[in-house]
């Protein structure tokens, strides 16, 4: 089948368009609590803080932060967005589009990345503004950035099929996502946790999402930079093709 431009590119706008209508909602919120995030620890009780990592802790924090906003926002449009499409029952317009479930998925997932990107570049605008650095690769930060929404978005997708109730939608990121991430090194190094957490911090995949994120910023990390990369981009693709699937075998999609 002959790729669909048009279709494609339409659900592209139809999903930044609906960024632009909730933009209180999306955008500020996450700017100015990262804001605060650095203000209150960062600065505030991140100068008493002693870290081996060759960097401020300050800095240190704010690719966790990063990565942190992104993960929150790609899940949040992922599901939300799908979900909103299967409660209004809109998905059946999209599925007898001439668009195949590739398009479909694809056009949903570049949307939420579009998105994160944004987000995650002018977040990174307080890194020299707080700590003087500039990140090191900007293709390796946009790279990990990318796998990081593209994952997480089609968690959110995933999310939107098995879930029957709007409150299922949060479940993940309460109980699954917030623990992982504050033990998997977002606001501090493993250094500073107890030695019986450190060795479970190594089996927590978020671990290896941010401190891959977190190399390619600051050249700094606490694991080998392949490994975060491999981790991240093994799961990106084993997400991706389990949403791919659903959509293909109709999951949820067709009443």
């Amino acid at each position: 089948m002959n790729f669909n431009r048009i279709g494609f590119v339409t659900l592209v706008r139809r999903e930044l368009r609906r960024t632009l209508q909730i933009v209180n909602q999306v955008v500020w919120p996450p700017l100015i609590s990262t804001l605060l995030y650095i203000l209150i620890i960062g600065l505030s009780v991140g100068s008493r803080i002693q870290i081996d990592t060759g960097v401020p802790y300050v800095a240190f924090l704010i690719p966790g932060l990063v990565a942190l906003t992104v993960i929150e926002s790609s899940y949040g449009e992922g599901s939300s967005s799908l979900f909103q499409h299967r409660f209004m029952n809109s998905i059946q317009e999209l599925l007898v589009a001439p668009l195949s479930y590739w398009e479909i998925v694809g056009g949903f997932i570049f949307g939420s990345v579009v998105r994160a990107l944004v987000l995650g570049c002018l977040l990174l605008l307080f890194l020299p503004t707080f700590s003087g650095l500039w990140p090191g690769s900007w293709v390796l930060t946009l790279l990990l950035m990318t796998l990081i929404s593209v994952l997480f978005t089609a968690i959110g997708l995933l999310m939107a099929l098995y879930a029957e109730k709007w409150d299922q939608i949060a479940i993940p990121q309460v109980f699954v996502f917030t623990p992982l991430i504050w033990v998997g090194g977002a606001f501090s190094p493993l250094q500073l946790l107890p030695a019986s957490l450190q060795t479970v911090a190594r089996f927590n995949p978020m671990f290896y999402i941010i401190d891959g994120l977190r190399q390619a910023v600051l050249g700094v990390g606490e694991a080998p930079f392949w490994v975060s990369l491999l981790v991240t981009l093994t799961l990106s693709a084993g997400f991706l093709y389990w949403v791919l699937h659903c959509f293909k075998t109709g999951f949820k999609l067709r009443v």
